[in-house]
């Protein structure tokens, strides 16, 4: 059998943080995802998906994570029931994640108003045109630079430089 969630989506809400008796973390929190149709108005609608992350990764979505943030999942599906205060059986549907992935940069989050981290740290600790290796490291070049720029120039290959 095969259980298995994948999703990406923004967070409709920021992420309710909760510790069960034992002390356990439980986060949860409501992704929107995107449809990949409009309807017939030529709107794009979004679906809404519970999701419940536990221990320290619930902790690190609930402080990393805020209303507007990027994130994706991977978990499982999962339905559970309980009785209701009216005595009615309550059925709920969510995704119990395994991971979630922090997809922005705190600077793209910030400017919305939120931010966003990574579970063992930033993603993007450099910024978007940051690089950790200093300028004056022999081996740094820029990523908006083309490497094969030569100024017309041949360029020298030999065979052991060829990955293959």
């Amino acid at each position: 059998m095969i259980n298995r969630v994948i999703l990406v989506g923004r967070l409709t809400r920021d992420p309710e943080l909760r510790y069960t008796p034992n002390g356990v973390a439980v986060a949860t929190f409501t992704l929107a995802v995107n449809r990949t149709f409009t309807n017939q108005q030529g709107e794009r609608e979004a679906d809404f998906i519970n999701c419940v992350v536990w221990r320290r990764p619930a902790e690190n979505v609930a402080n990393f994570l805020k209303k507007g943030s990027l994130a994706g999942v991977d978990g499982r599906l999962q339905t559970r029931s309980y009785e209701g205060q009216d005595g009615r059986r309550v059925y709920v549907t969510e995704v119990v994640a395994d991971s979630v992935q922090f997809l922005e940069p705190k600077s793209s989050s910030e400017q919305r108003g939120t931010t966003a981290g990574g579970y063992y740290g930033d993603p993007f600790p450099f910024g978007p045109n940051q690089n950790p290796r200093s300028t004056n490291d022999p081996g740094f070049s820029r990523i908006d630079e083309d490497p094969f720029a030569n100024d017309g120039q041949t360029i020298d290959i030999s065979d052991d430089d060829l990955p293959f």
